[in-house]
């Protein structure tokens, strides 16, 4: 090959590398725009002793190694945890209502990133604390903000992630067991009002700041069979939901990625655009 047909193809490699590399760049920049002034708020409560579990798990247990500075010199650090799948903030995998459900691993990162829309009914909450979510309520939503709730990762906020973690407010008990169970009292979203969303706005995946996206003295929890049954993932126990406004919020809800399971550890985010922070901040 001559020189000049080298240095031509040469050229042209590099021509399309840039040419992939911007490509690349616009793509992203399409589906997580950054810039200077956007603001990020955690949605998700920290593992402890004092998270709030199912009154039939254990809960959360940290085994600390011996964490100290070694006879090297250098400072190690290892710890060993156990828990259940489904307590503190975390995924509901569709597997966990459905035995045709996708795992844990098997959820579309689609379904796990995208727009979210803040529905709030704290103030219905605020006099029943066996509040379900009615279809008017995200009809609501859709009229105050005219846009529709296709597409997007619902979050609901019932004002319950204030009361974390003194597990009596949240739960309605601080008993443990199976006894305990009858004695739960929080707000969760209807089995019809799940059914509507299924049917006519297909979301990503649904989320609430209470320990289930059933309401505590559900026996059925149809609401979770309703959107399990349609691969619709549930987060649970998600915090901060008074610090995000109801549109303009983008969200990263990331699980812990456990082959077959049933659900597990979220941490999800949610980022603020500029013309969406709550009081003009």
């Amino acid at each position: 090959m001559s020189v000049s047909r080298r240095l031509s193809h040469a050229q042209s490699v590099t021509w399309l590398s840039k040419t992939v590399l911007l490509s690349l760049l616009y793509y992203a920049a399409q589906i997580l725009p950054l810039h200077a002034e956007e603001t990020w708020v955690d949605l998700t409560h920290s593992f402890s002793e004092s998270t709030i579990f199912w009154p039939t798990e254990t809960g959360f247990r940290l085994v600390r190694g011996a964490n100290k500075t070694t006879a090297k010199g250098y400072y190690y650090a290892a710890n060993r945890f156990s828990t259940a799948e489904h307590g503190g903030t975390h995924l509901d995998a569709p597997r966990h209502f459905s035995a045709s459900g996708q795992t844990a691993d098997a959820i579309p990162l689609r379904n796990l990133i995208g727009e979210a829309a803040v529905v709030d009914v704290s103030a219905a909450c605020a006099t029943n604390p066996d509040y379900q979510v009615t279809i008017d309520d995200l009809m609501n939503w859709e009229t105050a903000n005219r846009q529709q709730l296709v597409g997007r990762i619902v979050l609901l906020r019932t004002g319950w992630s204030q009361r974390w973690p003194n597990r009596l407010t949240y739960l309605g008990t601080d008993q443990w067991g199976p006894s305990a169970v009858k004695h739960l009292h929080f707000p969760g979203l209807s089995p019809t009002a799940a059914q509507w969303l299924v049917d006519h706005r297909r979301p990503r995946a649904i989320g609430i700041d209470t320990a289930s996206i059933d309401h505590g003295q559900s026996t059925d929890f149809a609401a979770h069979v309703n959107l399990c049954g349609a691969n619709v993932p549930i987060f649970e126990n998600v915090a901060n939901l008074d610090a995000v406004p109801s549109t303009g919020v983008f969200v990263i809800a990331l699980p812990m990625k456990i082959a077959g399971g049933s659900g597990g550890p979220l941490r999800i985010v949610g980022r603020i655009s500029t013309d969406h922070r709550p009081n003009g901040e």
